[in-house]
């Protein structure tokens, strides 16, 4: 269950300490850091985080400009077109690409700054119409068409569980997603990448073979 903390709180050091303790080495942890002031930030940073997630291009770039240079800065939202020249330059992975025509234009900009780009393809399937991403059959049919694209690679998939108490639901849904994982795999062996889990079902994630888990509240606290 997510613990409310104020987002200046001292216990964010313990919070990263505790969820690395009780995730498997093999899964990274991705500390949320969208919403929260600079400050949480950096307690995360003095306690050993270096990779944080943001879902802002404005958000992320002023964050990225004022951390230290071996911070890892991950995009987890929806990626305004408009907005790609300012989020490249500092984005070292874009969780979120939920169509062919973005992953095209992600790949000519930076094709243009010769600052090439890691990538998730996020599929959808969980039961909120509210959630974007690719099917899992648009999915595999862009990476079949994108997998030779310049300046980005296909690194895995991104995905959400429904939002819901019902464990066999999310369970189902995150079964789902490792699935079109592996089938990603038959088409790009390199996209091993599998971001799935939150702060209220990471275990069920992990169970289902989660290398990246993308935790906010239980670190930062609720949103301001």
């Amino acid at each position: 269950m997510s613990m409310p903390l104020n987002s200046n709180s001292p216990q964010i050091a313990d919070r990263i300490l505790q969820l690395r303790s009780q995730l498997p080495p093999e899964v990274e942890l991705v500390a949320v850091s969208k919403f929260h002031p600079l400050e949480a930030v950096k307690d995360a940073y003095s306690a050993g985080q270096r990779l944080f997630g943001e879902s802002r291009v404005l958000e992320l770039a002023e964050k990225a400009a004022q951390m230290p240079p071996d911070c890892i800065w991950h995009f987890i939202g929806h990626v305004q077109t408009n907005k790609l020249r300012r989020l490249l330059p500092a984005v070292n992975m874009i969780e979120s690409v939920d169509s062919e025509r973005l992953l095209r234009l992600i790949s000519a900009e930076a094709l243009r700054i010769n600052r090439p780009v890691k990538v998730l393809l996020q599929v959808h399937v969980a039961a909120e119409e509210t959630k974007t991403g690719f099917s899992p059959l648009e999915l595999l049919e862009c990476a079949r068409a994108c997998k030779d694209l310049p300046a980005v690679q296909i690194c895995g998939v991104m995905g959400m569980a429904s939002n819901t108490d019902n464990l066999d639901r999310i369970n189902a849904d995150f079964e789902a997603i490792a699935e079109v994982g592996r089938k990603l795999r038959e088409i790009i062996p390199r996209a091993t990448e599998l971001s799935m889990g939150m702060s209220g079902d990471w275990p069920q994630a992990v169970a289902h073979g989660a290398t990246l888990v993308r935790i906010g509240t239980d670190i930062f606290g609720l949103r301001n």
